[in-house]
């Protein structure tokens, strides 16, 4: 049995900062966690990768096609297409190897139309699942815009979206929590575990626009509040205990361990001339 977590949120939710830092925590604890890069538009990440879908395609080189005529999202959602095609699998099996027990991120596009109704990373949890992995969604959301009931909202609805589509287990973690001040800090604990009903009487939902669509508002955060459908983890990369709360979960989650061989060590009788002396 293999594990593996795909990192998913919004472009600059801090997807990559997150594969950097449980990579290092997993080091401090003994603990080994790869990183696949699957994003082809990636730039540069800090992370050691263990496999880069730009070595099989990327995003400009697509775009950059005579036969093709896409842009960069076109051009994106085709790299992701072609992942899931029969030479991008061979490829994606080939990298990732045939170790067991280990535990594997993959660090993914920041397109969420990619999450939320298209199929290409449904199909990549069916192909990741017939190769004996158990996969777990953390979906990422910046804490720094998640401070307001608006945001939050938005935020949740996209994650939710994102946990129908998939079908896997799924953590929603919030990240750059070091970058709050003490005044965000205090506000962000009510999204931490919502009222509903008090997020949408408090003062960040005083506007034009939320008093005129009050009840279709009313109605969405209703739909998270009755079935406890979102809920978040907060994460300071600065944290050693933070990260170890996530990656708790997230081991939770995917039942990481469960299966496990228990780690044994016989036991040396003594001498029983040692004994007598």
């Amino acid at each position: 049995m293999r594990f593996c977590q795909l990192v998913l949120g919004p472009a600059g939710s801090g997807k990559s900062t997150y594969c950097t830092a449980m990579q290092k925590h997993a080091e401090a604890i003994n603990r080994v966690i790869s990183v696949v890069n699957l994003d082809p538009a990636a730039e540069a990440f800090t992370y050691n990768a263990a496999g880069d879908v730009r070595d099989l395609i990327q995003v400009e080189d697509v775009m950059q096609a005579d036969d093709l005529d896409f842009g960069p999202n076109g051009g994106l959602v085709f790299c992701m297409e072609y992942l899931v095609e029969p030479d991008g699998l061979d490829w994606l099996k080939e990298t990732l190897g045939d170790y067991d027990d280990d535990l594997i991120l993959f660090d993914c596009p920041g397109q969420i139309e990619l999450y939320t109704h298209m199929d290409v990373m449904k199909s990549l949890v069916h192909h990741l699942q017939s190769w004996d992995f158990r996969v777990c969604a953390v979906f990422v959301l910046d804490s720094v815009y998640m401070v307001d009931a608006a945001k939050f909202l938005s935020g949740s609805l996209a994650a939710l979206a994102t946990m129908v589509q998939l079908e896997v287990p799924h953590i929603n973690v919030l990240t750059k929590m070091d970058l709050l001040n003490k005044s965000a800090h205090q506000q962000l604990e009510m999204f931490l575990e919502p009222e509903i009903h008090e997020l949408l009487a408090s003062e960040h939902n005083v506007s034009r626009f939320n008093k005129k669509y009050h009840k279709l508002t009313y109605a969405l955060g209703k739909v998270l509040d009755d079935f406890s459908l979102v809920r978040y983890v907060p994460m300071n990369i600065n944290s050693e205990d933070s990260l170890t709360d996530v990656l708790i979960q997230t081991d939770f989650a995917l039942q990481y361990g469960e299966d496990l061989d228990v780690k044994t060590k016989d036991f040396e009788y003594p001498d029983a001339d040692d004994e007598k002396t």
